[in-house]
């Protein structure tokens, strides 16, 4: 099967997401700068999942460069990750709307734990599809950031029980770690 109908369903699913979560941000009572004040909550959330759907489009694009063919397991899997994708506008909106309270900073985690595995799962389905010996398998693989991302994800959700700025200083960690695109498949394309 060709790969662009995947690119292009994914595309405009990333850009539905988008235009979601800005939606969220609702114009304030008022005419004054302070009228902005209670908004800061929630555009900060916006702020930081827009960064995460960025890095995942970014991520997801330079994947699919060096895709040359995909199956019907590639595309459940595809729809696995963005299944976790679409559920961005309603964590970002709990976390935003209730000032960083414990249990919407934990749910944020775990929709980006979920959403780090289905990215992981999808990846591993094109590596099976396209071989062991493969550009694309020899490309992609665990890294450092992988680990490193996941275990702060962990960290972040039992840490919000005790804080939930543990939580949030941990999901900015990761949206740092991950907001240059891996340079190993940069590299390979160019």
């Amino acid at each position: 099967m060709n790969k662009s109908r995947l690119e292009a369903f994914s595309d405009g699913v990333l850009a539905i997401i988008i235009t979601i979560m800005v939606l969220e941000l609702k114009v304030p009572h008022g005419s004054s700068l302070s009228a902005l004040k209670p908004l800061i909550p929630v555009f900060m959330s916006y702020l930081l999942s827009f960064v995460y759907v960025g890095i995942y489009w970014n991520n997801h694009h330079h994947m699919m460069q060096m895709v040359k063919k995909v199956n019907g397991k590639v595309l459940w899997a595809n729809l696995h990750l963005l299944f976790w994708l679409s559920l961005f506008p309603f964590a970002t909106a709990w976390m935003g709307e209730n000032h960083y309270d414990t249990w919407p900073v934990v749910m944020y985690g775990c929709v980006m734990l979920m959403a780090a595995t289905a990215y992981f799962i999808l990846e591993s389905t094109l590596k099976k599809l396209h071989g062991p010996d493969s550009e694309f398998a020899d490309t992609f693989g665990t890294s450092l950031k992988d680990t490193v991302s996941c275990l702060l994800y962990v960290i972040a959700i039992g840490g919000s029980f005790i804080s939930s700025w543990i939580g949030i200083v941990c999901y900015i960690l990761v949206a740092i770690i991950w907001f240059i695109p891996e340079r190993r498949v940069e590299k390979k394309i160019a």
